[in-house]
């Protein structure tokens, strides 16, 4: 029987961290939320040898143990709770061969709370080019521990990582220095009332509000009793002074250190990365730059996902009238192959376009060009009262608006916060993707401008209108929410790096993942409601449907009588009753009460407009021709009685400018309650974005048509 150690990932910020954890779980990891908090937390399985496996939690990025941020309470309350499950037997420590001075900080931190501690400098394959040269036996021995040397670019060190975690009982626990003489009668005093105790342990509980989620009062105790806490015979100010000499203590003892283990020759460091920062954070090139690299990355969404989507469009139609003629005809066959095929291949077909979204933004992160975009934008975003900090929500709103508005945590300032959750979600989201893609296919023409596509064009311009949205919402919201307040923005710059593979390829799959099953559970139970819905009806009309359109069409062929016989059931079912009831609020925007379903139901998630559409439409027809059997082709063939198209430009249009700026998800609307804790801030987000989203398209639609 194999033995389980538990392993925590610890690190700052953009040390490869997460390569680490690529490295040790491949695709054996999965994504949940800490207990009480929603906060990520990543976990995976990695086999060692000697029947040894480790269960690898992968720990928020954290500067230090003097915690800021909700997600670096994270760091201190598991580290602090022995009675944790995931309580870890060893701590790795992550570190940037270029940046050493300022990793080892939390290094030693952890160290003076005796958990054994593995030090990994990473990226050892830049040593070269940065003229760096290691003495590992001087720093495993200054530092009392083991040193994995090791490049995950290249796989180097990583059997030698596995192995020192498999021994991590000859990893030395004790500390590597001594921090209590920066006031010894203190620390004297505080062991005395505590002598069984930690004595760095109390000092973490004592000058910082460790925040314990919805733990037990009995956990709560476990980590910090009240008797802990309450021990303060200093004033706040005071503490902060020694937590200040602490810090300073530290790095002494780290350059000291670095001086007899470490030597750099800074004439074979290259400057390329200073020439590239001029260039790529510049006040004009800069921002060109970046809408260079924004159209590029939507005309390859556009021009690369066509062929797959495609063939995932006609593979699900295939499959539906394969279900048809194969299976004995049914209330059951007609499910199957007008609800749950037909609904799922609506959202199916979109998983290239969001692959590749997710590959672009994936690509811009671990090149560490993401940074410079947020550096970049600080400039703009504090004329609109809003912080650099800020623009990681709202780029992070590009995948999703629930991560994006928890990502506002790193907001220390409070309005800031609150102003970038209640804008973040009119940036462009990956549900909103599946619409944007069906609608302008149907409505915007081919052709090209300057060497783009129309389309791509068009989409590009839909995530343009959500930021800009998002800015000038900020801009309102920060004349109107009269709350003082005053916050600096600092951001690390990484280096420049080829981004591996293998990060990339995971970030994909797992991003991907997650949307086909969080979508796919939805949209399966509505799409089965809508069968439901759309197949049955009360009264007469829906009973007596096949007299009626055949006394009222005498004359029309088999196949016509078919459509118009399924198209008036349809009508009459109680779909078509619900639709028909909010037709005329939704008709001035040029939608049908089909459309009006659609809008209806994704409000559970936007991605379920177009399931939605193509359960409709395919319940709602017979005896298609051969090339009208896609989802898209379905939608371009709808038509109203007098013959007329319903996707017309003006109603395309209208309709990618609702879902531009309405909320439209459930799920965001509960994440905001949550980070904001009370129900009036995501009702004020309803209304108001909904409005918005009306107005702007009824204007749209009656300005075009």
């Amino acid at each position: 029987m194999s033995k389980q150690i538990n392993v925590a990932l610890i690190g700052n910020p953009n040390t490869g961290k997460t390569s680490v954890f690529n490295a040790l779980t491949g695709l054996n990891q999965k994504v949940g939320n800490y207990p009480g908090i929603t906060v990520d937390k990543k976990q995976g399985v990695c086999k060692l040898a000697r029947g040894f496996k480790a269960h690898i939690i992968d720990l928020p990025g954290t500067y230090s143990l003097n915690a800021s941020s909700i997600d670096e309470n994270v760091v201190i309350e598991l580290l602090l709770n022995k009675n944790d499950k995931d309580f870890p037997d060893i701590a790795v420590v992550v570190t940037d061969v270029e940046n050493l001075k300022r990793n080892l900080l939390i290094f030693t931190q952890i160290k003076d709370l005796e958990i054994p501690t593995l030090l990994v400098i990473n990226m050892a394959d830049r040593m070269s080019k940065k003229g760096i040269s290691l003495d590992i036996d001087v720093l495993e021995k200054e530092l009392n521990t083991k040193i994995a040397l090791v490049s995950t670019r290249k796989n180097q060190g990583i059997d030698n990582l596995k192995e020192l975690i498999t021994s991590y009982k000859s990893i030395p626990a004790k500390p590597c220095l001594n921090t209590t003489d920066i006031d010894i009668s203190y620390f004297e005093n505080l062991q005395k009332a505590f002598p069984s105790q930690l004595l760095y342990k109390l000092w973490l509980v004592i000058t910082q509000d460790v925040n314990f989620g919805k733990t037990s009062r009995q956990e709560i105790d476990a980590v910090a009793p009240d008797s802990y806490r309450d021990f303060k015979t200093k004033s706040n100010t005071d503490l902060k002074r020694l937590q200040q000499k602490e810090t300073i203590k530290r790095y002494q003892f780290i350059n000291n250190v670095l001086k007899k283990g470490q030597t750099i020759d800074l004439s074979q460091a290259t400057d390329l990365r200073i020439k590239l920062d001029r260039i790529l954070t510049h006040k004009v090139w800069g921002y060109i730059i970046f809408f260079i690299v924004l159209f590029l990355m939507f005309q390859a969404v556009y021009d690369w996902a066509t062929y797959p989507t495609d063939l995932i469009d006609e593979s699900f139609a295939s499959l539906s009238d394969w279900v048809k003629n194969t299976l004995p005809p049914g209330a059951f066959t007609n499910l199957l192959s007008d609800g749950i095929i037909a609904g799922i291949g609506g959202i199916m077909v979109f998983i290239p376009p969001i692959s590749f979204l997710f590959l672009f933004i994936a690509l811009l992160e671990e090149s560490g060009y993401m940074s410079r975009v947020v550096f970049l934008m600080d400039r703009v975003m504090r004329r609109f009262g809003l912080s650099g900090k800020s623009v990681v929500p709202l780029i992070s709103g590009n995948a999703c608006a629930v991560p994006a508005v928890m990502a506002a945590r790193n907001i220390e300032n409070w309005k800031e916060r609150l102003i970038t959750i209640l804008v973040t979600p009119f940036t462009t989201c990956s549900a909103r993707l599946p619409v944007y893609v069906i609608i302008i296919a149907l409505v915007i023409p081919e052709g090209s401008f300057l060497g783009m596509s129309y389309k791509a064009l068009t989409l590009m311009g839909l995530y343009i209108i959500g930021f800009v949205a998002a800015i000038a919402s900020a801009y309102i919201l920060n004349k109107i929410l009269k709350i003082k307040s005053k916050s600096y923005f600092v951001i690390e710059m990484p280096s420049y790096k080829v981004p591996l593979f293998k990060n990339v390829a995971l970030t994909v799959i797992e991003k991907t993942k997650t949307f086909i099953l969080e979508a796919g559970k939805i949209i399966l139970a509505i799409s089965i409601v809508l069968w439901v819905l759309a197949s049955y009806g009360p009264g007469d009309d829906f009973k007596n449907a096949e007299s009626i359109v055949k006394t009222e069409n005498p004359s029309i062929s088999e196949t016509e009588l078919e459509d118009k016989i399924a198209s008036y059931k349809l009508e009459n079912s109680y779909i078509g009753i619900i639709g028909k009831t909010i037709e005329p609020v939704i008709k001035p925007l040029g939608y049908d009460w089909k459309i009006g379903i659609g809008l209806v139901t994704s409000f559970a998630a936007r991605e379920v407009f177009v399931g939605t559409l193509a359960t409709i439409y395919s319940v709602g027809s017979a005896g298609e021709k051969e090339d009208e059997d896609t989802i898209k082709n379905k939608m371009a063939a709808e038509v109203y009685p007098d013959g007329s198209k319903v996707f017309t430009l003006a109603t395309g249009i209208s309709l990618l400018l609702f879902y531009a700026f309405a909320m439209q998800c459930m799920s965001t609307l509960a994440i905001v309650k949550r980070e904001t804790n009370s129900w009036k801030w995501p009702i004020i987000q309803l209304f108001s974005m909904t409005t918005i989203a009306y107005v702007v398209a009824l204007i749209a639609f009656q300005f075009l048509k």
